[in-house]
């Protein structure tokens, strides 16, 4: 039996990502113990004072020089929609035209009753110009409707059946956030952007209540597996035919299920103004339950660079070279949005942007700006999510303003999106802004770190390689902007204590006596091996409150 002085579990025998102190100046990998009663981390100190914690019921983990960090939490992801994915016409591993429509075509032949063909997740750069056309789709799918949103879910593959049933075309007006791509005689070629996704998208099937449920579990074990044991879901609302997952979460937390810490950010419906201030003060009230709550709202100032929607302070630029008239979209009113930013702000909703391009950076940053000059200092913590294009004069106002510059790190690297579908239409002045790591830590900037899956993996560590490398796992180079590298000490705190003061998780993301037991081991300790090994590590234990979620041995 557990005495008082006895701990329920140790960790000894290998490096430990400890925090700053005044000798180090910043976390480091160091050999120490640490123990656990319940479900808080109670001593951290050399093996001899750990070991007098040892008891006959205590769980000793040899580390044998594996690392052992706190939990990683994502500041960025959707778990929901990337669960139920996973179960239905999944395109993610495609990476041609010709695989990517035989994946639907052997979906659709092995689910002939399925009324709609759903699922998504295809490669922009498998189609020419990133836009694929309603023809290839009727050629595989030609007796049902289908709707299948890309990679990065800002636009929409429907076939011809899922136009007429949405009743578009010629003469269908683009919504004002959005807009349905055309062919030279004016006629829809199947690709919806942004708004006009929900055309077709409020049409597809509903996920039933269950299916919500068994997609938040599926993707929490596999978030588990990952060692991630918390994170913020970025869209906790109803938007362009996606679930709402609220549900999900408040049942997983009443009934015990929701292992994680799960924060999760209102969706800012971009069509209302202030009028719908009340109902996200209702929505958090109601929300709030064990490990889930709901005290963020989430604001999506503008699309993505790929698609012509992020929001620029200069115009694009065409295949030749030459500006154009377009400056992306804004879809909250920049003139209102300080306002809105200010009131959410007075009554304690952290504000989670999506802003990608540099326009959208500004604005989010004077909104902020706006807010602390009314409201005077807070503790709301103000996060600014994809950062794509920075401009030199805001990256400063990150540190001043207390906004965290949440990046994900799988997008800073060459890769034929990227260098085909983004770069010619930035020029190289701008291309040279993105993903600003190095600059915004230099500045001052505190980082988070997120995946955005399903837009993109969930594996922190796949994050982490390329926050170092700036290069994808398995690719030797060229080197995505260089000088915006960032070192892994400081890629490793971005997912743990960087994404923790995020969460307002504040006794989680370091290794502390008396913070929350949230840990993960991996299976090696990357600091002792070359940067460009770093992808070669994987997660071997996690724990959330002391408690195993996670054994690669059980996996």
């Amino acid at each position: 039996m557990r005495t008082p002085h006895h701990a329920d579990l140790v960790f000894t025998g290998g490096p430990v990502l400890a925090p700053a102190t005044p000798a180090t100046g910043g976390p480091v990998a160091a050999p120490v113990a640490v123990a656990v009663t319940g479900d808080r981390i109670s001593a951290v100190g050399d093996a001899h004072d750990v070991h007098g914690l040892i008891g006959p019921k205590t769980e000793v983990v040899d580390l044998a020089g594996r690392l052992l960090l706190p939990g990683f939490q994502d500041a960025h992801v959707h778990p929901v929609p990337a669960g139920l994915e996973l179960t239905r016409c999944d395109l993610t591993g495609a990476r041609t035209a010709a695989g990517t429509l035989a994946a639907v075509r052997a979906y659709a032949a092995a689910h002939p009753d399925r009324e709609w063909i759903t699922g998504g997740g295809w490669s922009m750069e498998a189609f020419d110009g990133g836009m694929p056309t309603k023809g290839l789709l009727d050629a595989v799918v030609p007796d049902r409707p289908a709707y299948l949103p890309n990679r990065d879910h800002h636009g929409a593959w429907v076939n011809s059946r899922a136009l007429a049933l949405a009743g578009i075309t010629r003469d269908t007006p683009d919504p004002s956030d959005g807009r349905i791509e055309r062919d030279a005689s004016g006629e829809p070629t199947g690709m919806l952007q942004e708004g006009a996704m929900q055309l077709v998208g409020r049409l597809t099937p509903p996920s039933t209540p269950a299916d919500r449920m068994a997609a938040l579990l599926h993707a929490q074990r596999t978030l588990h597996a990952l060692g991630i044991t918390a994170w913020q879901d970025a869209l906790v609302g109803t938007f362009l035919g996606m679930d709402d997952p609220s549900d999900a979460y408040l049942a997983a937390a009443r009934d015990g299920s929701l292992t994680a810490r799960v924060a999760g950010a209102l969706w800012w419906d971009r069509a209302r103004g202030a009028e719908q201030i009340p109902d996200l003060l209702q929505r958090r009230d109601a929300l709030g339950h064990g490990r889930f709550r709901a005290g963020t709202v989430k604001m999506m100032l503008d699309g993505v660079a790929e698609n012509g929607t992020a929001a620029l302070l200069d115009p694009y630029l065409d295949r030749c070279g030459c500006a154009t008239a377009n400056r992306g979209t804004s879809f909250i009113d920049r003139s209102l949005l300080p306002r809105y930013v200010t009131e959410l702000d007075a009554l304690g909703f952290q504000v989670h942007f999506h802003a990608l391009g540099d326009r959208a950076v500004r604005d989010a940053l004077d909104a902020v700006e706006a807010a602390r000059g009314d409201n005077g200092p807070s503790d709301t913590r103000p996060h600014l999510a994809h950062l794509q294009v920075v401009h030199p004069d805001d990256v400063p106002r990150f540190a001043r303003l207390g906004a965290t510059a949440t990046i994900q790190p799988l997008w800073a690297a060459h890769e034929p999106q990227m260098d085909d579908l983004t770069i010619p239409f930035l020029g190289p002045e701008r291309s040279a802004r993105q993903y600003p790591f190095g600059d915004l830590l230099r500045a001052g900037a505190t980082l988070a770190a997120g995946s955005d899956w399903p837009v993109s993996s969930p594996d922190p560590i796949e994050g982490i390689h390329v926050a170092v490398n700036r290069v994808l796992p398995g690719d030797a180079g060229p080197v995505f902007l260089p000088g915006q590298r960032i070192g892994l000490t400081a890629a490793l705190t971005a997912y743990t204590a960087g994404s923790a003061h995020v969460n307002h998780l504040d006794d989680t993301g370091s290794v502390r006596t008396g913070a929350l037991a949230d840990l993960v081991v991996l299976d090696r300790d990357p600091f002792a091996g070359p940067p460009e090994a770093i992808a070669e590590t994987t997660v071997a234990l996690t724990y959330v409150g002391g408690e195993r979620v996670y054994a690669a041995d059980d996996a």
